[in-house]
């Protein structure tokens, strides 16, 4: 009996000694460590001990208090994880950045970016940036020359920009490689340069400095750090997405768990109410129940989800929250439970929908970035099954309105279409400064604190649609209910919505009077795409036919029997943009032989397709063959084509070479009643809003019209024609280079937009844009282009030369 209650109280001080983990820069570490050795030689030197262990425990604790009590304050906050109060504090003492020490700035940097108080990092790390490039760079006796590198990594991944994360990471770990250079930070280093890697699909890279992180010895007297490297090994693998070795490290982690309360004792954490652990374990235990998901132990995950879905933490922390909503709902899934695993996903849905910023404040702590997408995907297979196509078609909306939000996250301005500027950049202001704070992490904020910051986003949100409609439109999710986009709907006309993620594929029939959904083949759907396209480009050859027929039996034949209307509306999704499909065969002719057929970005647009005031004074703008500085660029055949536009229509501008400017349409585009642009697109898959048109530049503007700016420019056009010769298409990504293009020529006053999908021949094109300009006197612009590609079609019969342009918005 005595000798099994020595054992247990032995094993408890043991393990309390041994495996105590560090707070971020734990200064405490040697202290421990240099206790631990001895207190562990004795308990294993004699029986006899066992009657003083007590005692020994208290002078150990009592040790420990007395150097909590004498460290400096801010110390005290960092090791506890109280960083709000550590912000306060820093910045109550700092007065002038510039001048502060590095034994200060470092403090208010760290807070800063524990907090996610993004706006204040950068400008903090800069300062002390400069401190350290002067030679100040020690904290205590430690070299901390990597913080400033380290920091910005962690914010870069957060914000997406693994190049950059990359870049700083890789700085970091190199400083950290000085002779007095801390050992914890070397292990975050390490973790940051291979998760960056990691995140980016850089795989051989994120697993070679992942071996070297696990390299890093850890046994004593640095076993405080083991936990650290081991949570950096599990996010690297989580976004490796090697959940088995994921799964590994957390366990291995976690065999060092048993000390949580002892840890926050001998910190002070507990005695100040707090715990070091708030913002460290509901990650941790996100990351595990992940890789039990992934790795097939579902009954362990749905019951370790359960108990953090019944945290009230848990909900605070919404970008966390939303995928383990999502993960609960596919497990409803596998559990046959459609109604529950719906529930899930409509409120992982809720959660995304509620901010806009794209920031992942966990990617760095999880090692994982979700797909929101995904979410939109997982709730229609499910709502189509129980029949409620209705509902299924709001979320495929609403999936493609989080999508241009998305897109257009990082923009804070936008020209004014229902309020003047001014008032306009106030209300945006507001918005991204209370999105800002609902980040920020404070373990000192309580639930009532923060849902009156959600109420305050949501609040300036609300007055943003009400005041301006499509500009909310723009950053937040704002789709129209599937009854208002049906009375938008002509008598004449269907609307068909592609709606893909992978190899699952669904189509929306839409019309006045009804919704139905039907699940199609979506497999390798992007080849199909791609092989098109490449056939299609071979005017000498019919091997395009095969390709068009199967593509019109993946896409048309299941729907066409809904139809029963001569005018068709598609709203493409992904690869779908790069389609043209007029060119779609089913095998006794093309589908622009039965249906005129218009795009839009999606149905909810439709709103925003009438006229804005006064019809544009002026009737035609023409830009021909802009002068781009280099002969290989010249297309004389747009030139032609643009100086017999001109003189078809009273009344038109024609401006070419070093007249066709960009600086020109920003000034005088919005008035004029048709655009007409002939020169080359620029198109970015990897920066949709890097995509444009290429234009003349001067002392004012570079030439390069991107889609950015269009959000800044206000016309009033009844149709934009983008005669372009486009020259970064070939790489087929999600296709919202294309869509943004378009959506940027919507949102700026184009009511409707002529684009090509590819370079056209000189010829082809003349003919077919001086058809269509001449037939616009006569019918609706969708009738006027389809009966102009039917022309150019009796003297070029290929679809290569008349199937490239499509008309998007207004018909």
């Amino acid at each position: 009996m005595f000798v099994a209650q020595k054992n247990a109280r032995k094993s408890l001080v043991e393990g309390a000694l041994e495996n105590t983990v560090s707070s971020p820069f734990n200064f405490r570490t040697q202290l421990v460590n240099t206790l631990a050795y001895p207190i562990r030689a004795l308990l294993k030197s004699t029986d006899a001990v066992s009657c003083a262990i007590p005692g020994l425990i208290g002078a150990v604790l009592l040790l420990i208090a007395g150097c909590v009590a004498m460290q400096p304050q801010e110390t005290m906050l960092l090791q506890q994880s109280r960083f709000g109060e550590l912000e306060g504090l820093m910045e109550s003492r700092i007065k002038d950045p510039a001048a502060a020490p590095t034994s200060q700035l470092f403090y208010l940097c760290f807070a800063h970016s524990k907090i996610k108080h993004y706006n204040k990092l950068f400008p903090c790390l800069e300062h002390l940036q400069q401190n350290i490039d002067q030679g100040d760079f020690k904290l205590y006796w430690f070299d901390f020359s990597a913080a400033p590198a380290l920091m910005r990594a962690e914010a870069f991944m957060e914000f997406g920009n693994y190049t950059k994360a990359i870049s700083e990471a890789r700085t970091a770990y190199r400083l950290t490689k000085t002779k007095n250079a801390y050992l914890q930070m070397k292990i975050y280093a390490l973790t940051a340069v291979a998760l960056a890697h990691a995140l980016n699909g850089d795989r051989n890279e994120a697993e070679s400095f992942a071996a070297e992180l696990e390299a890093v010895n850890t046994s004593y007297p640095n076993n405080l750090m083991a936990s650290d490297k081991y949570t950096g090994l599990a996010k690297v693998y989580m976004a490796l997405q090697n959940y088995p070795r994921a799964l590994a490290a957390i366990k291995k982690d976690e065999e060092n768990q048993g000390f949580k309360g002892f840890a926050d004792l001998i910190t002070g954490a507990s005695l100040a109410g707090q715990s070091l652990f708030t913002y460290w374990e509901l990650p941790k235990r996100y990351m595990l129940n992940k890789s039990l998901l992934e790795t097939g132990e579902i009954a362990a995950a749905k019951a370790g989800y359960d108990q953090l879905l019944q945290l009230p933490r848990t909900k605070d922390n919404g970008d966390i929250y939303w995928l383990i909503l999502l993960d609960r709902g596919r497990i409803a899934e596998l559990d046959g439970d459609r109604d529950k695993a719906i529930d899930f996903y409509r409120r992982a849905i809720e959660v995304i929908e509620q901010q806009r910023s794209t920031i992942n404040t966990e990617a760095s702590k999880i090692g994982f970035v979700g797909d929101k997408q995904d979410v939109y995907k997982r709730i229609i297979a499910p709502l189509l099954g129980a029949d409620r196509h209705t509902e299924a078609f709001e979320y495929a909306e609403r999936a493609k309105a989080r999508a241009l939000v998305d897109m257009l996250a990082e923009r804070q301005r936008f020209a004014p279409k229902e309020l003047d500027s001014r008032e306009i950049q106030e209300m945006l202001a507001q918005l991204a400064e209370l999105e800002a704070t609902s980040l920020i992490q404070e373990a000192q904020i309580d639930a009532t604190q923060r849902a009156t910051r959600r109420r305050a986003v949501t609040t300036a949100r609300e007055k943003i649609v009400s005041a301006a409609p499509e500009l909310a439109s723009l950053v937040t999710v704002l789709p129209l209910s599937a009854a208002e986009i049906q009375g938008l709907i002509g008598p004449d006309e269907a609307l068909v919505e592609y709606f893909y993620e992978d190899d699952e594929l669904v189509a929306f029939v839409v019309t006045r009077e009804a919704v139905q959904g039907v699940k199609l083949d979506g497999g390798d759907l992007g080849d199909l795409v791609r092989t098109f396209r490449v056939a299609i480009s071979d005017y000498k050859s019919d091997a395009y036919l095969a390709t068009a027929q199967k593509l019109y039996r993946r896409l048309v034949a299941p729907v066409v029997g809904m139809l029963g209307r001569p005018k068709l509306t598609i709203v493409p999704h992904g690869e779908l943009h790069y389609l043209p499909f007029n060119a779609l065969h089913d095998g006794q002719a093309f589908l622009i032989d039965r249906f005129a057929v218009r795009l839009l970005p999606s149905g909810s647009v439709l709103k925003y397709l009438k006229k804005r005031g006064n019809p544009a004074p002026q009737e035609l703008l023409v830009f021909g063959n802009p002068d781009l500085g280099d002969p290989k660029w010249d297309l004389r055949g747009a030139e032609a084509e643009a100086l017999e536009i001109a003189r078809s229509r009273p009344g038109s501008t024609v401006l070419l070479r070093r007249n066709a400017s960009e600086t020109v349409i920003k000034k005088l585009g919005g008035q004029f009643r048709y655009l007409h642009l002939a020169s080359h697109g620029k198109f970015n898959s990897d920066r949709p809003l890097e995509s444009g048109m290429l234009l003349a530049g001067d002392a004012e503007n570079d030439g390069r019209l991107t889609v950015s700016e269009l959000y800044d420019l206000e016309l009033n056009a009844d149709l934009a024609t983008l005669s372009a010769c486009e020259t970064g298409l070939g790489v087929l990504r999600n296709g919202d280079d294309v869509v943004s293009l378009t959506r940027g020529f919507l949102y700026a006053g184009a009511r409707a937009i002529v684009a090509s999908l590819w370079p056209v021949s000189d010829e082809a094109t003349y003919d077919l844009m001086t058809e269509f300009y001449a037939k616009l006197e006569l019918s609706g612009k969708r009738d006027a282009l389809r009966a102009a590609q039917l022309e150019v079609r009796d003297k070029y019969p290929h679809p290569f030369f008349w199937a490239a342009f499509q008309i998007t918005g207004d018909a």
